[in-house]
C-alpha cells in the first residue's frame, strides 16, 4: 500500500471519525488507478486542480462526502458520493462519460478500528476485500492499474503457471485416443468436444455415424403404408418405430409364444 501512509499522515489531523478513514482509503484506491482529485462538491469550482491529495474541505460534511476526479492523462471524470447510513457507508461512483453508476455498501467497523484512528499501522482491517470492491466500480481501462508489488506478484504467479504443461493438442494435429499410461490426464478429454469435430469421442450419439454397419435403409424415401416420401428430411436422425423392408409384416425374430408354459390353457391353474 505504497503512498497510503503518506496520504493518511497528511490528513491525520482532520480525521475525527471512522468514516473519514474509510473515505481516505477509497480516495487512495482511485488515485492509484490513475486519477487525480479535482475538488469536493457536485459542481466544478474556481479552485479545482488535479491533485493526489484530498481537498481542504473533503470531510466538512460528516453525513455526505462528495469528491470529483479526473483521469491523470485523459478526460474521463468520476463523481464519488458516500452516504452514512447507521453503521454503514454507502458508496456511489458515477462515470462522467457513460453516466453509469456503481455502488457498494460496507460496514465501517469491518474495515476501520475506531480506537486507533491516529495509528496508521492499526487503523485498517480487511483491506483486501475493500480494495476489490472499489476496483470493481472503476472504468475497465483502469482496473489493470495495480501497485508495483502486486504486479510483481502477478508476474511471479504467471511464471509458475507456465511450468504446467498444456493439455491442448498442437495446431494441425488430432488428439490421440486415451492411453492411461501415456497421458493419464486425457481421461474424458474427448467428451469436451460433443460433436467429435476433432476426431473420435463426442457426447452426442448419432446412429448414422456410430461406426456400426448400416442397413442401407433411407428413411427420406418413405415407408410404404407408414410414412410418405419426404416425411423424414434427408440426413435427419431417424429411429425406426417398427419393422422396415419387404418382410416388415412378418415378425423378424422367434414367436415369443412358441414355448408356452405347461398348463397355460388350463383355466384352473
Amino acid at each position: 500500500m505504497a503512498g497510503l501512509e503518506v496520504l493518511y499522515t497528511c490528513v491525520g489531523d482532520s480525521i475525527t471519525c471512522p468514516q473519514d478513514a474509510l473515505i481516505c482509503f477509497v480516495h487512495w484506491e482511485i488515485i492509484t488507478a490513475g486519477f487525480k482529485c479535482l475538488g469536493s462538491g457536485d459542481e466544478p469550482g474556481p479552485d479545482d486542480r488535479k491533485s493526489e491529495l484530498l481537498p481542504a474541505d473533503w470531510n466538512s460534511n460528516k453525513e455526505l462526502y462528495v469528491l470529483r476526479y479526473q483521469e491523470k492523462n485523459g478526460d474521463d471524470r468520476l463523481l464519488l458520493k458516500s452516504l452514512v447510513m447507521d453503521s454503514n457507508l454507502i458508496f456511489l461512483l458515477m462515470n462522467g462519460a457513460s453516466k453509469q453508476v456503481g455502488d457498494f455498501t460496507v460496514n465501517v467497523s469491518d474495515h476501520v478500528d475506531s480506537e486507533h484512528l491516529h495509528t496508521f499501522d492499526r487503523v485498517y482491517k480487511d483491506v483486501g476485500s475493500l480494495s476489490e470492491k472499489v476496483r470493481k466500480l472503476l472504468p475497465a481501462s483502469t482496473r489493470t492499474s495495480q501497485p508495483e508489488e502486486q504486479q510483481r506478484e502477478g508476474r511471479r504467479g504467471n511464471s509458475d503457471l507456465q511450468c504446467i504443461p498444456s493439455r491442448r493438442p498442437r495446431p494441425g494435429t488430432q488428439p490421440d485416443r486415451f492411453d492411461p499410461l501415456a497421458n493419464p490426464f486425457a481421461a474424458g478429454g474427448l467428451d469436451l468436444d460433443p460433436f467429435g469435430s476433432r476426431g473420435g469421442g463426442g457426447m452426442i450419439v448419432d446412429p448414422l455415424r456410430s461406426g456400426y454397419p448400416r442397413s442401407g435403409f433411407d428413411p427420406s424415401s418413405g415407408i410404404p403404408d407408414i410414412l410418405p416420401p419426404g416425411a423424414v428430411p434427408p440426413g435427419a436422425r431417424f429411429d425406426p418405430f417398427g419393422p422396415v423392408g419387404p418382410n416388415r409384416q412378418s415378425r423378424p425374430g422367434p414367436d415369443p409364444d412358441h414355448l408356452p408354459p405347461p398348463g397355460y390353457d388350463d383355466m384352473f391353474m
